[in-house]
């Protein structure tokens, strides 16, 4: 069978050194796979150049969404460009996201690295799209992480797919609403894009577009 040319790239980077791999000890993510932000780094110098000259991110947008007891969570989306053949690609969308306030044991701690690391975060999903650590995202496609040798296998993303023409549904905005209402109400730190996020599978540029529906939806219907 003939390879395909398409997944030349992919091919290259799919693959995870086991020393660039950690596994999640705590929080909503424990048991998960996390991957060092400087081997993409690495990855992506090797493959394309010097940042600046053969790939290459702009910030499009940053911003923080509150949640309850006082906690606030930072977002940065961006657009990542890599140069291949001597020719730009077209924006490749990410969307990252950290902790700006969180409410600990000992009160509300401010972290000054938020957007640092929700940077960090947004590259290593637009990295995604070029097949990027795919081993360790997608345990059906993998030659490494599913084979019974004692490696950590990744869940199965049992996510459902959102059609556009769902973006502005009532039944999706009101779906939203009760979960946010509800979870600022319990004290509980939940932004639109994680609650998005955690269950259905969008890209970057849908969840914009979600978010932006959401927000008319409230002014709309008077909704704080």
């Amino acid at each position: 069978m003939e390879s395909n040319p398409n997944l030349c790239l992919y091919e290259r980077i799919r693959q995870v050194p086991e020393e660039a791999v950690k596994t999640i000890a705590a929080g909503r993510l424990k048991g998960m796979s996390d991957i060092n932000p400087m081997w993409r780094i690495k990855r992506l110098t090797e493959e394309f150049g010097i940042c600046g000259f053969g790939w290459k991110y702009e910030i499009i947008r940053m911003w923080n969404e509150n949640g309850g007891n006082g906690v606030i969570s930072s977002f940065v989306h961006i657009n990542l460009f890599v140069k291949m053949d001597g020719e730009w690609s077209e924006a490749i969308q990410g969307i990252g996201g950290s902790s700006f306030v969180t409410n600990e044991k000992n009160g509300l701690y401010t972290s000054d690295e938020c957007y640092k690391m929700a940077l960090t975060d947004a590259i290593s999903v637009a990295c995604k799209a070029l097949g990027m650590g795919a081993d360790v995202y997608w345990e059906k496609d993998s030659t490494k992480y599913n084979q019974p040798n004692g490696q950590p296998t990744p869940p199965i993303d049992n996510r459902k797919v959102l059609n556009r023409d769902q973006f502005a549904n009532d039944k999706l905005m009101e779906w939203i609403y009760k979960y946010l209402t509800k979870a600022r109400e319990e004290g509980k730190r939940l932004s639109l894009v994680n609650l998005i996020d955690a269950n259905y599978k969008v890209s970057p540029e849908d969840m914009n577009i979600i978010s932006a529906n959401y927000e008319q939806y409230r002014i709309n219907n008077n909704l704080p």
